[in-house]
């Protein structure tokens, strides 16, 4: 057995996989913000209480935390410090000359100030050239030096980010030392270590965000640790990982900046396992939760993953799977503009106070307000009778907002969902459409607590033909930690042309970052027959300024013949991603990635029970639900629904800790594993 625990901002969501009996077990709790363990500990006990077994028969946890992603939006960090060669302390800053892509027409938007001040950057004597050879040796006076004034400023950490480091490695790794010889306690990053790739910005910009968030999350990470193995006895807590793996807690702590935005991977991981089921090899998965709408692009079975993300404006050039966040989810607040428009979000009313229906004292009209007023969300129902909603205080804030631009409750509620419905539609086509995607080919998947309630309108706004709302879909991405596996990875800059490549320097070095990751997964208890290890190479056409990740054969012996097979691949990935390629021109290897994976037991799930076409036994009340105006539809009951019923819209379907909308012109299928397959329209 194992449990995964998503921390929202709202709620925290647990689940617990028995892979003896194949059942699953799913709860939440309200997230506790002024100590995130409380919420943690009490959804741990919750769901061992609901499955009826003892914490000693619990295999391992693994986490998905939005501690780091929290410090960084904030900007809560530890106070931090840069050691660089000297000269280029002003790197953070002059960047790559670019404006920001949200604000590319916004004469008054700026990059984000950098994490360090430029009094805390300082510049040691150093210098190694790009083959790795040291020019200049480390000046250890100077690194002193720079360290002495930044513990006088009270930096808590540091990171180092020399030129052509990762090449060689040997005075980042000097400078480290030298740091700890002068105060043990200071975290320390190298760039070496972090992102050993070439592109100097980026490099120091990942490094300076590791550094910057590893003692907030260090910290958070042996406290929860420490509270398991004290109160429960547990020893294995696993992270989940910006790059949709998992990795021991002890390892995870050091790569702090691989940690922000993960908790969403886990519902995309769970995405790409419904699509197995469901025969879906396109995807759009969507979390719509109480703060934000989480969208990832899933292509042939796959997530797409990037190593050119950003963190809050701050580039990052680790692999991580691309989602993209929107400020848009049930707690999000509805507000008036000074044109008198009606706005919705980025704002949250968050789980304290949280919305104006859940009476903790929340003044202002959000969507889940707006849900209850239009008899989307039932207020007896709520969080399965557990948690009541106050309807009048829905309709109070709802009507205070209407007030103020001469609309009825029910048509200012509305608005306040087709606004919120178009923000989140907008955010799905910059993911797919805008980048060539055609969305008639896709099936959306939408999961979080308020994802089943808007994924039909959106699906018929975007001609997205198929929407699949899975099983606990509010407890989503806290299932998908657990059908991550343990994932390293590692790179080697290796900037050679076609016609120059040593073939025994290749083999070299994808031998060495093998043996690296075999090494780390037998630390960690992973059997070989376990393990899988995968080969790529970042490469591109000489002049180009990004690259392609191409997959080759593990252990592949290169040759010049095997080696023109690689490049051929590059160019046929080049005009599908692309739409052209160019045969006669030169290629060049930027990176060798090698990814070592250590399998996670495969779930099961149950095959419902067959039933007719007739939901009728899942038949739970008929009441009124506002669309165009109110409508009086059949209620089902998600748990009593049967494999092949057939739900005609318009309809709802609630379960614990969720409710569907199925709207008129749409219907919905129940396969053998509990997904709801709604045919959207006239699609076909």
């Amino acid at each position: 057995m194992r449990i995964g625990i998503d921390v929202g901002g709202t709620f925290t969501d647990v689940v617990l996989v028995n892979d003896r009996t194949e059942t699953i077990h799913h709860t939440k709790v309200l997230t506790t913000p002024e100590d995130l363990t409380i919420g943690v500990l009490k959804g741990i006990q919750k769901v061992l209480d609901l499955a009826s077994v003892g914490i000693e028969e619990i295999d391992h946890i693994v986490h998905g935390t939005t501690v780091g992603t929290n410090a960084l939006i904030e900007r809560k960090g530890a106070k931090t410090g840069l050691i660089t060669t000297k000269g280029f302390i002003d790197v953070l800053e002059i960047g790559r000359f670019q404006r920001p892509k949200e604000g590319l027409y916004d004469i008054m938007v700026d990059n984000p100030d950098p994490l360090v001040p430029r009094y805390l950057r300082k510049g040691v004597e150093e210098r190694i050239n790009s083959k790795g050879e040291v020019i200049k040796p480390l000046n250890e006076e100077s690194v002193r030096e720079a360290v002495e004034f930044l513990i006088s400023g009270g930096v808590e950490s540091i990171a180092v980010s020399l030129l052509f480091s990762f090449m060689n490695p040997a005075h980042e790794r000097r400078v480290r030392e030298i740091i700890k010889e002068m105060n043990p306690d200071i975290y320390v990053s190298l760039s070496s270590e972090i992102a050993p790739e070439f592109r100097e910005y980026e490099r120091t910009s990942t490094t300076v965000l590791n550094a910057y968030l590893q003692p907030i999350l260090e910290r958070y990470i042996d406290n929860l640790a420490s509270k398991l193995e004290r109160e429960y006895g547990i020893e294995d807590l696993r992270i989940m990982l910006a790059h949709g793996g998992i990795m021991p807690a002890e390892t995870a702590k050091q790569h702090a900046v691989t940690i922000v935005n993960s908790g969403p991977v886990g519902g995309v991981l769970a995405g790409t396992f419904i699509g197995s089921l469901t025969g879906s090899q396109n995807i759009i998965t969507v979390d719509m939760g109480g703060t934000s709408f989480d969208i990832c692009l899933i292509e042939k079975g796959v997530p797409v993953v990037t190593t050119e993300g950003k963190f809050e404006g701050y580039p990052v050039k680790v692999p991580i799977v691309d989602v993209n966040f929107i400020g848009a989810g049930g707690g999000s607040i509805a507000w008036i503009d000074k044109a008198g428009m009606l706005n919705v979000g980025p704002e949250s009313a968050g789980a304290d106070p949280g919305p104006a229906c859940y009476g903790r004292g929340g003044d202002r009209a959000t969507v889940t307000d707006a849900n209850v007023v239009l008899g989307r969300i039932s207020p007896e129902s709520f969080l399965g009778g557990e948690m009541k909603l106050d309807l009048a205080l829905a309709k109070k804030v709802v009507s205070d907002l209407a007030s103020k631009i001469d609309m009825g409750v029910e048509e200012a509620a509305m608005g306040i969902l087709r606004v919120a419905d178009a923000k989140m539609e907008k955010g799905i086509s910059v993911s797919s459409t805008e980048k060539g995607y055609d969305l008639r080919e896709f099936t959306l998947i939408a999961f979080g607590g308020a994802g089943p309630l808007h994924a039909v309108q959106i699906a018929a706004d975007l001609k997205i033909p198929l929407v699949i709302i899975p099983p606990l879909p509010s407890d989503f991405s806290a299932f998908g930690l657990l059908v991550a596996d343990i994932k390293h990875d590692y790179v080697k800059s290796y900037i050679v042309g076609e016609d120059d490549v040593d073939f025994e320097l290749l083999q070299k070095y994808f031998g060495e970052l093998e043996s690296q990751g075999i090494e780390q997964l037998l630390k960690e208890g992973i059997r070989e027959k376990e393990m899988e290890i995968r080969w790529t190479m970042d490469m591109r056409y000489l002049g180009q300024s990004y690259e392609l990740n191409i997959p080759i054969e593990r252990g592949l012996k290169f040759t010049e013949e095997t080696f023109k097979e690689i490049v051929k691949r590059f160019h046929e990935e080049h005009q599908r991603k692309y739409e052209y390629s160019s045969k006669d021109e030169k290629v060049e290897i930027v990176n060798l990635r090698v990814t070592a994976i250590g399998k996670t037991p495969e779930i099961k799930l149950k095959k419902l029970e067959k039933g007719s076409r007739d939901p009728g036994q899942a038949f739970k009340e008929e009441r009124d639900v506002y669309f165009k105006g109110f409508v009086n539809v059949p209620v089902y009951s998600r748990e009593l629904l049967l494999a092949g019923n057939i739900l005609q819209g318009p309809c709802v379907v609630e379960e614990k800790f969720s409710t569907t909308i199925i709207h008129e012109g749409a219907k919905g299928v129940v396969d053998d594993y509990g997904n709801i397959v709604i045919r959207v329209g006239d699609s076909p």
